[in-house]
């Protein structure tokens, strides 16, 4: 199924996330346990913040290549949308590989560790990023609703 991407408005954009199914699961990564950092020790989603003049895609896809070794096309994200957070905003994406691309992880020097998981399981994990669980709980809405459609 394919949404549209709605489009990049120019505010200062500062990262981007990548909700990434590798098949029917998601593929997340278990932040570092430093003191300090926010949401230590959290399942979280391949992304992070933008380098240079990149876009929203460019600086997902980028990320989603540094933590996790994918290098995910453009045609496989089906969804995204921007979101404020005070002055900022950061994108939300969507995208789907085959299950046979877990085996082409290569994990980076970010996180602890990555899994797979299935999205209720991260919509409902205590110990993943409220903001994230939220924004994919947003887009399994979305795309419920689409198929309902239809």
């Amino acid at each position: 199924m394919q949404f549209d991407i709605e489009p990049y408005t120019g505010a200062t954009f500062a990262g981007a996330k990548l909700a990434l199914y590798l098949g029917d699961e998601l593929a997340v990564i278990l932040r570092d346990a430093a003191p300090g950092l926010i949401y230590a020790d959290h399942w979280d989603l391949p992304g992070g913040g933008r380098e240079g003049a990149e876009t929203p895609m460019e600086c997902a896809l980028r990320e989603c290549r540094e933590e996790l070794g994918l290098h995910v096309p453009e045609q496989a994200v089906c969804w995204g949308r921007s979101f404020a957070e005070g002055p900022l905003v950061k994108w939300f994406f969507v995208g789907h590989l085959p299950q046979s691309a877990r085996s082409d992880v290569i994990f980076g020097d970010e996180g602890q560790q990555w899994r797979m998981m299935r999205e209720d399981a991260f919509i409902a994990h205590p110990k993943a990023v409220p903001s994230f669980q939220e924004r994919l709980a947003m887009w399994v809405a979305t795309r419920a609703a689409t198929l309902e459609i239809k």
